[in-house]
C-alpha cells in the first residue's frame, strides 16, 4: 500500500465544484461560538458537496482568519449565507419544500442509524450551540430531531465532529 500524493486525489477546482451537482443537503449553523467549528463545517461541506451552509445568530462567517485555519478554503467553495434569526429561516426553507431535521437530544427523536430521508426531498440539518444546543424554538419548529446513538459516559459530540457524522450518513443513504 502507498499514500497517494496529492497530485493523484482528482481534487476539481472551484470553478468545477461551483458547477458540479450538489448533494440536496443544506447545513444551518445556529448560533456556533467557535470558529474552528464553523471551519471544520466548511471543510465537510466542501467533502460532501454539500449544497449551502447558512451561519446564523452569533455564529461568524467568512472571511476570517481564525475560519480559514480549519476550512483551508472551503469558504470559496461551499455556498453560503447569513442569517440573523434562525427560526425565520427554518419557517422558509420549509415554505421552499426542504425538510428541516435538527440534531439534537430530545423528546421523540429518531436515532440517525434509522432516519431514512424521503426520496427526493431536500434536507437541511441544524447544528446547535456548543453548550445549549440548537434553540428550543428551532427544535419546535422542525419536522424531524435526529439523535446520533451515543454509548459513553460522555453523550455529547463536538459540532463539528456531529456534522460530518450525519452528513455522511445522509451522503449515503441519498447516494
Amino acid at each position: 500500500m502507498r499514500k497517494l500524493r496529492n497530485n493523484e486525489l482528482g481534487r476539481i477546482s472551484i470553478e468545477e465544484f461551483k458547477k458540479a451537482l450538489k448533494t440536496p443537503i443544506i447545513v444551518v449553523l445556529d448560533n456556533i461560538r467557535s470558529l474552528n467549528n464553523v471551519g471544520s463545517v466548511f471543510r465537510t461541506s466542501d467533502a460532501f458537496l454539500i449544497e449551502k451552509i447558512y451561519l446564523c445568530g452569533i455564529t461568524a462567517f467568512p472571511p476570517n482568519k481564525e475560519i480559514h485555519k480549519t476550512a483551508l478554503g472551503a469558504t470559496e467553495s461551499v455556498d453560503w449565507e447569513y442569517k440573523e434569526d434562525t427560526v425565520s429561516l427554518v419557517n422558509e426553507l420549509k415554505s421552499e419544500g426542504t425538510v428541516v431535521v435538527a440534531i439534537e437530544q430530545a423528546e421523540n427523536s429518531i436515532m440517525l442509524d434509522q432516519f431514512l430521508p424521503e426520496p427526493n426531498k431536500k434536507i437541511a440539518i441544524i447544528l446547535g450551540n456548543e453548550v445549549k444546543g440548537v434553540q428550543q424554538e428551532v427544535v419546535s419548529a422542525s419536522d424531524y430531531c435526529i439523535e446520533i446513538p451515543q454509548k459513553g459516559t460522555k453523550h455529547s459530540l463536538n459540532i463539528s465532529v456531529s456534522c460530518g457524522i450525519v452528513l455522511w450518513d445522509l451522503f449515503q443513504k441519498q447516494h
